[in-house]
């Protein structure tokens, strides 16, 4: 069985204390009281002795001779002696025979017996009292007087006892009580308070209070519960504290977020550089989100891997860049090297740029590992990588409008030149052959053969070039880049030669518009055109590069190379390419190689909402 408590403990020791004390009063009481039970009527039986021996001694002196029966000396000395051997003086005696009292008793009965009483008896009758007689009385009745004294003396000292007893037993009871009360005070009162105290501070959010109480009874493991639990209460305040600053900050930046993301989304969608549009809006997502850098790859049907078409955080210029006075995404190596990449405990994100059953792209977002990355901030890229998906969609659903068309206003054109313009020199050919079968006699059948010959040539050259354009102009861009058409165009020119002819494109994808890739498949196709009927050459290869920030086509063979004139006479493929050169803000060059062959580059800078044609710059 546990025990008490320790301030039951205390509590009980203080009223066994009290009982204890209330006990020992009232026995000890009981036993004085006890003691001097009888002693009044002790006393006035010995008061009563002393009448008696005066009485005894009178009767002695005034007595007759002849008196007898109850009124003889020895009855009357007789009863008196039964007086003094009353139980009620012997109980007041106390049984110790060496106690003064006891000697002052058993000296009175000695005497009377020895002394008095035989001096009463043998007194003549009726004679008066000797000096012995009187005098022995007077001797026993001082003794009796003594004895009295004794009595009275013992009986108030057996009171002042009882009443020394009382006089203790109540100090003890009230410095019992005041010990009760101080120690009450000082290990119940104050305690309390304080725990009173340290509630109300936890009530007002203040955990700094300790009770810090020491002893092992109830209320100091009540003092160390409340310490643990304010110390508890004060982490998980705090804890609970900077969890809710932590989310407000998050809030707020989520906020700010979304208010970015609102805002960007406009110059988003109405912007057709993606490059321009979307990196100020990244850097700034960076800023509120402490992350970074963030990087755009597009998906390309012609590629196996994707293709970085954005990025926040570069040390060189990218390749896709289309505007050399714009140092938005270029920082220092230092600043670089700070940035939370893989190399610098980086973690990254891959969010998937998606329609519904369409994979556009991939966003890649690096963040530091310590510091991890929120929910919140995970659904912000979440929404980001949304609005992408829709800007790049639709931008590519324009690109793909613009292209058909294009392609659709080109057909029409095809029709309009065949029907009218490719009649009308099918006519002409036809009147020329019948110029030549008049057969001409005479002086001027030399001027007339060389006129004819002339219009031949021309209307030949200009029936092939009808030819040329009209296949061009029907000539359908059905995807969103140029690899496509410029395979197949590969391929016709390919079965053309009886030889394979090289390719080799790097453009990014959305790199030009749907008119820069009708005017770069044209230029193209002019330079496989003239190296397949006119070069005689074996080996045929194009290359469709982007040098940051100029595209260039380059159509090389190994043929014989242009004539001295450098142009054929009435070639009008060269002029029709340079036309186009200008129309893209380019040039066309044609020049022999050193090797052997001709070489036609087409150089031009793309054309975008932001872009400034200037010279390359060294940034």
């Amino acid at each position: 069985m546990k025990s008490r408590s320790p301030l039951v403990n205390r509590i009980a020791i203080v009223v066994c204390a009290v009982v204890l004390t209330s006990m020992v009063s009232m026995a000890t009481t009981l036993a004085v009281s006890k003691s001097i039970e009888g002693n009044a009527t002790a006393i006035n039986l010995a008061g009563a002795l002393r009448m008696g021996a005066f009485r005894l001694l009178s009767h002695v002196a005034g007595a007759q001779e002849s008196s007898t029966g109850e009124n003889s000396i020895q009855n009357m000395a007789s009863r008196y002696e039964l007086s003094l051997r009353n139980n009620n003086i012997a109980r007041a005696i106390p049984a110790a025979e060496d106690h003064p009292l006891a000697k002052q008793y058993q000296a009175i009965r000695a005497f009377w017996e020895q002394t008095l009483r035989p001096g009463l008896e043998n007194h003549p009758q009726g004679s008066s009292a000797s000096a012995d007689i009187l005098a022995a009385t007077q001797s026993y009745v001082n003794s009796v007087d003594q004895l009295v004294n004794m009595l009275e003396r013992r009986t108030e000292a057996r009171i002042g006892l009882l009443h020394l007893i009382q006089i203790i037993s109540l100090a003890f009871s009230i410095l019992i009580i005041v010990a009760l009360f101080v120690d009450l005070r000082s290990r119940v009162l104050k305690p309390l308070r304080k725990l009173v105290s340290i509630a109300k501070a936890v009530g007002e959010q203040d955990f700094s209070h300790k009770a810090n109480l020491k002893g092992s009874d109830e209320l100091a493991q009540l003092g160390s519960a409340f310490d643990q639990m304010s110390s508890e209460l004060a982490l998980t305040y705090f804890d609970l504290e900077e969890r809710a600053r932590s989310k407000t900050d998050e809030l707020e930046k989520s906020h700010a977020a979304l208010q970015l993301l609102h805002a960007s989304s406009r110059n988003l969608f109405a912007n057709h550089d993606l490059c321009s549009g979307a990196v100020p809006m990244l850097q700034e997502l960076e800023q509120l989100l402490g992350i970074g850098p963030i990087r755009l790859y597009l998906h390309d049907r012609q590629s196996s891997e994707p293709v970085q078409a954005v990025t926040t955080a570069s040390i060189e210029r990218p390749f896709y860049c289309r505007d050399h006075h714009c140092n938005a995404c270029l920082v220092t190596p230092d600043v670089y090297d700070e940035l939370p990449i893989e190399d610098h405990d980086g973690r990254r994100l891959l969010l998937p740029i998606r329609t519904p059953g369409k994979l556009l792209g991939t966003l890649e977002v690096w963040y530091p590992a310590e510091k991890g990355l929120s929910d919140t901030a995970r659904r912000l890229l979440e929404t980001l990588s949304d609005q992408l998906a829709t800007a790049i969609f639709l931008e590519q659903q324009i690109t793909e409008e613009q292209q058909l068309t294009l392609a659709e206003e080109r057909t029409v054109i095809a029709r309009e030149l065949h029907d009218s313009l490719a009649q009308s020199l099918s006519y002409l050919k036809m009147q020329v052959a019948r110029l030549r079968r008049l057969n001409i006699e005479g002086e001027q059948k030399s001027s007339h053969n060389a006129i004819l010959d002339e219009l031949s040539t021309g209307l030949n050259s200009a029936y092939r070039q009808l030819r040329e354009l009209l296949a061009t102009f029907r000539l359908k861009l059905d995807t969103p880049d140029l690899t496509t058409a410029l395979s197949k165009t590969i391929e016709e020119f390919s079965e053309r030669l009886g030889k394979p002819i090289g390719l080799f494109y790097n453009l990014p994808p959305q790199a030009l518009s749907p008119n820069e890739e009708i005017h770069t498949l044209q230029i193209v196709r002019e330079g496989l055109a003239n190296a397949v009927k006119h070069a005689d050459a074996t080996e045929i290869s194009v290359e469709v590069v982007f040098e940051s920030p100029q595209v260039q086509a380059r159509i090389r063979d190994n043929g014989k190379g242009l004539p001295e004139g450098g142009q054929p006479v009435n070639h009008y493929g060269l002029i029709i390419m340079q036309d186009r050169a200008r129309t893209l803000g380019g040039q066309v060059a044609v020049q022999d190689r050193n090797e052997g062959g001709v070489e036609v580059i087409l150089t031009f800078v793309p054309k975008s909402r932001h872009l400034i044609p200037a010279e390359v710059s060294n940034t």
